[in-house]
Order: structure tokens, then sequence, then C-alpha cells
């Protein structure tokens, strides 16, 4: 294909918009969390369940994608994924139980891992001279799409129209980067486009850097995306709005992302990385030691922490084991995502389990929770929550600890390595 009919600036805005729809799942679905667990009776444990399907979903189709993009093209793996998140989409509206919830919360999570088996490579292959930037920038539409999604959670149960209509307003975004991505024409991908052999692409990603930051990538994506999906759930009891606490996180998140470009050029990557988990570590220790308003301070330390955890592992893979192509940033997509949703369900059974040893002795944990406002079982049930969530996040703050040292390694073994490119070039 000759690159001289790429426009690479619509094909940047139309992917956009499609992680706009990614996020916006993510964000709403955050916002209508407990609301669906009191509609339909399901416990944190079906609830987590629900939401780690998402991410059930986006491992399985990132990584098929990241095998076959090369071969089908990038174009009609985003047709795909239009499609899936239509359906998705449409059956999240007319869900009625467990397992309709189930079903269509996959369905977005394969749209989901579509988009960015697609997305990840087109970026780094039409911007190749400033890749960690760019995905930086692509990158900020997820929180974006959250913040967005949290406001219209809000406004909506304001304006007292349900939780259907606002999974709803996912269509337009969706039929909007169909309609791009349909009428635009699509590079190969830079692997591709380079000449370098599948071979060999199998083979950096079985080097020792490319293993230690897949295993990391669980680390990161757990760190950031657990914390950002529960957040609403964990913290309800302790603030008057936990929903506020993942908009504030989540711009913070954007704002970061959108002025990347100076302080990935400042700081090296792996030296990002590093403060990132500083500040993840530090915001979640005060989220789960704090209330009231410092909860807000707690938040907003998380988020600068959390900001370039996504892209920057990305980048940092796409930059520094170029061999690796799209299967490389795939791999590293499903493995975040995969760590995400064995973490969410696993941590659904504890934060139940929480509940009920500090509930009185043989309750129902389902009557406690369906129990009527200012009841005694509700007061209960209300206390177990306010102990429940804090103590989920002090059992998530080990991983971003572990991350602070995992990546002062890093730091150590890219100084030397950048030391001894000049002796052997």
């Amino acid at each position: 294909m000759e690159q001289k009919n790429i426009n690479r600036t619509s094909l940047f805005w139309a992917s956009c918009m499609s992680l706009l729809v990614t996020s916006l799942s993510f964000g709403i679905r955050a916002g209508i969390l407990n609301r669906l667990g009191v509609e339909f009776s399901l416990n944190a444990q079906q609830l987590g369940t629900i939401a780690a399907t998402a991410f059930w979903g986006f491992p399985l189709a990132v990584v098929i994608g990241g095998f076959v993009v090369d071969i089908i093209g990038m174009k009609r793996l985003l047709v795909i994924a239009f499609l899936f998140h239509l359906l998705g989409i449409g059956l999240t509206v007319f869900a009625n139980g467990y397992w309709s919830l189930f079903l269509s919360t996959l369905l977005i999570g394969i749209a989901n891992g579509t988009v960015e088996a697609a997305c990840n490579p087109l970026v780094a292959t039409i911007y190749s001279e400033n890749k960690t930037t760019k995905l930086n920038h692509f990158h900020l539409w997820f929180p974006g799409g959250i913040v967005i999604g949290t406001l219209i959670v809000m406004l909506f149960d304001r304006m007292g129209l349900g939780w259907q209509v606002q999974v709803a307003t996912m269509f337009l975004p969706t039929l909007v980067y169909g309609y791009m991505f349909l009428k635009l024409d699509f590079p190969v991908t830079e692997r591709v486009a380079s000449g370098v052999s599948t071979g060999d692409m199998y083979k950096a990603v079985l080097t020792p850097l490319f293993i230690f930051m897949f295993i990391c990538m669980f680390g990161t994506a757990i760190t950031e995306l657990f914390t950002n999906q529960w957040v609403g759930l964990l913290l309800s009891k302790a603030t008057s709005n936990s929903l506020l606490l993942l908009t504030i996180t989540t711009g913070i998140m954007v704002i970061g992302r959108g002025f990347a470009e100076p302080i990935v050029h400042r700081f090296s990557p792996a030296g990002v990385l590093l403060a990132s988990a500083i500040l993840a570590a530090l915001g979640l220790y005060l989220m789960s030691t704090v209330t009231g308003n410092m909860l807000l301070v707690a938040a907003l330390l998380f988020g600068i922490g959390v900001c370039y955890f996504w892209p920057t592992m990305l980048g940092f893979v796409s930059e520094n084991i170029p061999k690796s192509g799209a299967v490389g940033m795939n791999l590293m997509g499903g493995a975040g995502m995969f760590a995400v949703s064995v973490y969410t369900a696993f941590m659904g059974g504890v934060y139940d389990n929480i509940i009920s040893k500090n509930l009185p002795s043989g309750a129902d944990l389902k009557a406690y929770q369906a129990a009527g406002a200012g009841s005694t079982e509700a007061t209960a049930f209300a206390n177990a929550q306010l102990v429940a969530g804090p103590e989920v996040i002090r059992t998530t703050l080990v991983i971003p600890i572990v991350l602070v040292v995992a990546f002062i390694g890093l730091v150590i073994y890219m100084r030397g390595r950048k030391a001894q490119a000049p002796a052997t070039a």
C-alpha cells in the first residue's frame, strides 16, 4: 500500500474515538455497578465476576488480534470491534439478570481488546518517530472516557434517567468511529513495513527484558484498572461521593497524558515508571487510611501515579524491543487485562468474606445487603463495608510497592545499557 494515501491525523482521531467507547464502558459500568447489584440481587463476588468479564474478553481479543493483525490488516480488525461494540451495548441495555450482564460485558470486552489490538500498532506505525508520546496522547482518551462516563452517570441520575439510557449513550461514538474507519486507508504495520521476519518477532518476545516488562504489566494494570473500576464500591461508605474520586483520578490522568511529551523527553520511560509506582503506592496508602475530603487528595496522588503506566509500558516495549512488533504490544495489553480479570474476580470474593466476618454470626449476606435503609441490618452492612473497602485497598497496595523495587532495577539496567551503547556501536 502506498503511504501517500494515509491520512494519519484522521486515523489518529478515529482511533481516539474508538478508545473513547472502550473507556465509556468502564466509566459507566463503574458508576452503575452498585445499582446493578441491588436491581438484580447480585453480591460483590457476582459483581466482581461481571466486571472481570470485560477484562477476560479484552486479553482474549487483544492477544488473538496481535497475532493476526499483520495478516488481515488493522482495518478488518476495527470493523470486527465495531460490530462487537454494537452487539455488546445492545445486549447490556436489555439485560435482565446475571447471565445477560455476563454475556454483554464479555462482548464489550472483546470489542475493547480488538480496538487496542489494532490501534496500538496503528499509532506506533503512523507516529514511528514519536511513539511513547503519541501513545500517551492516544491513551488519554481512556481516562477521558471514564471521566465522561462518570459524569454521564451523575448527570443522568439527577435527571432521573435509568442506567439503560446511560449505557445507550455509547451507541453514538461507536457509530462515529465505525464510519470514520470505514472510509479511511490504512498502512501496513510497522513490523511488516520494516521487513522484520515473523521468526525475529517471536525471538524478541522471548528476550529477558520483554519477559520482565510482561510480568510488570500485571502489576501496573491491576494498580490502575482494578482500583479505578472498584473505587466507587470500595469507598462508597467512606465518602459521600465516591464516584467523584474516580472522576478526579481519571481527570488527572487526562491532563497528565495530554502533557506527556515534555515529561517523557525530560525523563527516561524507566524513570517515569519508577516515579509512577511511588506515587501510586502513596495514593493507595492514603485511600486506605483517610476519610472525608482527604480522600480527594489521595485520589489526586493516585491519579498522578497511574497516569503514565499503560501507555509508557507499551511505548517502552515498542521503542526498546521494536522487533516484537504488534504481537509484543498486544501481549503486553493482554497480560495487563488478564491479570486485572483474575484479580478482580478474586477480590470480589475477598470483599464478601470481609463483610461476612464483620456481620453478626450466621448473618445472611444477601438479606443484609437488601435490607431497607435505616434498619439495623442495613446499618450493620454499611459498617461492614466501611471496614472491607479500605482493607481490600491495603491488600492491593502491596503491588505498587513491589513495582517500585522492580522499576529501580529497570532504571539501573537501562542506564547500564545506555552507557555500553557507544562502546558496542
